[in-house]
């Protein structure tokens, strides 16, 4: 399922692979879209994967978790 948003196409964007990706086909793409920022997995196409929407705030937060490592581990 695609996220729905009513200002937001994944296909007239242009998407942009993670600074910290290896190369290989195992990376985040995002885009930039004002008041949302879209995230997809970079293996599946723009029909085939979902897109996930994350509200500015809620990505900052994440992206410092990440950074800091502050995660919880599985």
């Amino acid at each position: 399922m695609t996220a729905q948003h009513p200002h937001f196409d994944p296909t007239m964007v242009t998407w942009f692979k993670a600074s910290y990706s290896s190369g290989d086909q195992n990376c985040l793409e995002s885009a930039r879209v004002p008041h949302v920022v879209p995230v997809r997995d970079s293996k599946l196409s723009l029909h085939q994967g979902p897109v996930i929407l994350f509200g500015p705030h809620a990505w900052t937060r994440f992206i410092t978790s990440v950074q800091g490592q502050d995660l919880p581990s599985a």
